[in-house]
């Protein structure tokens, strides 16, 4: 049953994307991400309360809530942005950026944290990097085109990978004596409030009564498929082995791109595939090294 949890896991994952791009669609990013917020914050609470993990509460040090606080925010940062990058960019160029953040995490961890950078790391992230610039050459969307301007998407997109990278530093540095659900379900609470924050200040409150229907619903949806993959990754973790498990649910930007193919109608050259099977050969290479 892991292998169809884990499956499952990636499924999801890339669901999310999909239905975040359908979903944005004439709506403020910051408001889109604050919907969607709330419906991944209801599946983090299911996980604390599935894991028992909720008595952890009483016994979170003053040290700990700083460096909670710091990855809710580091983490609502990289949603906003990658929401923002979703909006003008498409979704087949923006999720390559996104995974780059396995990179700088490498990086990070090495300069700041002092972990050990292997020769199977350094050409895990030297393909991972080949393969990302080779799919940002992609050709235009068969679909509608991006407003104009749109192509700070590439900015918004890289930032978001950086504040991605910066959730796993301060996970590691300062969040080590909490369970894990619990610590998402705290950090999933800050981005909530730093994007309703965002909602406000940039005056968009209003703009919840000019959602449609469609909008609504996909970005219900992009939550519940977040929340779902969550759950299937923790039931494939519990009775499968994490090696095994992990680089599965790593797939899922097969998946993303396959859906953004079918749904969206975003094509890919030849260089943009070459790039693809680079950027998923430098994800899978650590745990292939692993297993040998």
């Amino acid at each position: 049953m892991w292998i169809l949890y884990a499956i499952l896991a990636a499924v999801f994952a890339a669901l999310t994307s999909i239905f975040a791009k359908i979903g944005i669609e004439g709506v403020n990013s910051n408001l889109a991400t604050a919907i969607r917020t709330m419906v991944v914050i209801t599946f983090a609470w299911v996980m604390v309360f599935i894991t028992g993990a909720q008595g952890g509460l009483w016994y979170i040090t003053p040290f700990t809530w700083i460096f909670i606080v710091l990855s809710g925010l580091a983490t609502g940062g990289a949603w906003l942005c990658r929401y923002r990058a979703l909006k003008l960019g498409n979704v087949n160029k923006v999720t390559p950026i996104g995974k780059t953040s396995t990179i700088l995490t490498m990086l990070l961890a090495f300069l700041f944290l002092g972990e050990p950078m292997g020769w199977h790391m350094v050409i895990a992230m030297a393909l991972m990097g080949v393969g990302t610039w080779l799919m940002l050459e992609l050709k235009k969307s068969k679909g509608k085109e991006a407003p104009q301007g749109a192509k700070s998407w590439l900015l918004f997109a890289i930032l978001g990978a950086v504040f991605a990278s910066l959730v796993a530093i301060l996970g590691s540095v300062g969040v080590t004596d909490i369970d894990a659900t619990l610590w998402t379900a705290l950090r999933t609470m800050i981005v909530a409030i730093l994007s309703w924050l965002m909602v406000f200040t940039t005056g968009h409150p209003r703009d919840i009564k000019a959602v449609s229907r469609k909008s609504w619903i996909f970005l219900v949806l992009s939550g519940m498929a977040t929340g779902g993959s969550w759950l299937f990754f923790y039931h494939a973790l519990q009775i499968g082995n994490a090696s095994l498990v992990v680089p599965i649910d790593q797939l899922s930007i097969l998946l993303t791109m396959g859906f953004a193919r079918v749904f969206l109608g975003e094509r890919f050259t030849k260089q943009s595939l070459i790039g693809l099977t680079l950027l998923t050969l430098g994800i899978l290479f650590p745990t292939i090294v692993g297993m040998f």
